[in-house]
């Protein structure tokens, strides 16, 4: 009885972690594109296009482990 429930919360521990690192590097990678931009305006559509596609790498771990929660048993 102990057992799966302690299965099911390290399962929504990873998903959490995940999601909380990935938040913490969106953050990053926003407040660096800013100050790329800051520093040289006329390369503001290169940072935004690696800025957009870094971000989407970063939440597709949220996606993995999500998919591992739930299909990984």
């Amino acid at each position: 009885m102990l057992t799966p429930m302690l299965a099911e919360m390290s399962g929504s521990l990873h998903v959490g972690l995940a999601a909380l690192g990935a938040a913490i590097g969106v953050g990053f990678i926003g407040m660096k594109g800013a100050e790329a931009v800051g520093r040289n305006p006329g390369a503001s559509t290169k940072v935004l296009v690696q800025s957009l596609i870094t971000i989407a790498f970063a939440e597709a771990i949220v996606f993995y482990a999500i998919f591992l929660e739930k299909f990984g048993r």
